[in-house]
C-alpha cells in the first residue's frame, strides 16, 4: 500500500471511531476488574492545566489561577461511580434515598468512603485502593482535553453525557447510561458529586505544588467534584471545585475509586 493510501486509511479510521463513539466516546481498552467486579480504566502519567481561564463565564475564584500540574504516575480510576450493589457487597447495608442495584450509592459522607475503602482493601488483600486526589480526579475528567466539559466548551452536549437539574427528574440513574468521556469513565459531569481525599482550600491552587498535589495540610472542608443530579450546568464543569464537611451526607453524595497498579 502506497503512503497516500495508508494516510487515506488512517483519515477514515479516525473518521469512523468520532462517528461510531460522539463527543464523549470511549476509545480505551486498559481495565481492570476487582473481586466483586467493580470496573477501573487505567490512567496515564501526564501533564494538564489545572483549573479555569480568568475570563471564563462563572468562573469561581477557587479556581484560579490556572496552573501546570503533572500526574507522575499512572493509575487506575474507577469506570463508575461506585454502585449500591458493590456498596452492599462491602458494608453489607444501603444508605441511599433512590435505590436502585445499578445506581450510584449516595448518602454517604467522607468518613463512610474511607470506611467503604478500608473494607475493600480488606477483602482485596491489598492496600491499593484509595480516594482520587482532586488533581487525578480531574486530570481524569479532561482526559488530555483543556475544555470546560468533556466534549467541548459550550453546553449543547451536556444531557448526553451528564445526569443534572434539567435532565435527572431530580434523581439518580444508573451508572453507564450516558457517553463517557474518551478515557472510558462515566458520570464524570452529574449523577453524584464525588469525594476526594483532599482538604478544601478555597486559595490552595496558589501555593499547589506542580507534582502530584495532594490538598492543604489541613482544613474542616473535604473536596467533592463532578456534579450532580442536583447541579446546575455550570457546577459539572470539569474545573468546578466544592467542599463540604467530611461527616456530610446527602441523596446527590457519593464516590468514585482509584486502585493503584
Amino acid at each position: 500500500m502506497s503512503k497516500r493510501r495508508q494516510y487515506a486509511f488512517t483519515i477514515m479510521i479516525s473518521i469512523f471511531w468520532f462517528f461510531l463513539t460522539g463527543a464523549c466516546g470511549s476509545v480505551r481498552a486498559d481495565s481492570y476488574k476487582n473481586s466483586i467486579g467493580m470496573e477501573f480504566v487505567l490512567i496515564p502519567s501526564g501533564s494538564f492545566m489545572m483549573g479555569t481561564r480568568r475570563n471564563f463565564k462563572n468562573a469561581e475564584m477557587d479556581q484560579l489561577p490556572r496552573h501546570k500540574v503533572t500526574i507522575t504516575k499512572p493509575f487506575y480510576m474507577g469506570k463508575y461511580e461506585v454502585t449500591q450493589e458493590e456498596w452492599v457487597k462491602v458494608m453489607g447495608s444501603n444508605p441511599s434515598r433512590f435505590k436502585g442495584r445499578r445506581h450510584p450509592v449516595e448518602n454517604v459522607s467522607w468518613y463512610d468512603a474511607r470506611k467503604f475503602i478500608r473494607k475493600l482493601n480488606e477483602m482485596e488483600k491489598t492496600d491499593k485502593y484509595r480516594l482520587p486526589t482532586e488533581a487525578e480526579w480531574e486530570y481524569a475528567v479532561r482526559a488530555g482535553g483543556a475544555r470546560s466539559y468533556c466534549f467541548g466548551d459550550t453546553l449543547d452536549d451536556l444531557d448526553l453525557c451528564a445526569w443534572f437539574y434539567s435532565n435527572s427528574n431530580a434523581q439518580t440513574h444508573d451508572v453507564g447510561e450516558l457517553k463517557s468521556n474518551i478515557w472510558g469513565l462515566y458520570d464524570m459531569h452529574g449523577n453524584v458529586w464525588e469525594w476526594c481525599s483532599d482538604w478544601y482550600g478555597f486559595d490552595y491552587y496558589s501555593r499547589s505544588s506542580e507534582k502530584d498535589p495532594q490538598g492543604p495540610g489541613g482544613g474542616n472542608l473535604k473536596v467533592e467534584r463532578g456534579g450532580g443530579w442536583d447541579a446546575l450546568p455550570y457546577a459539572c464543569r470539569s474545573s468546578y471545585r466544592n467542599g463540604l464537611f467530611p461527616s456530610s451526607r446527602n441523596s446527590a453524595l457519593g464516590l468514585r475509586v482509584v486502585r493503584m497498579p
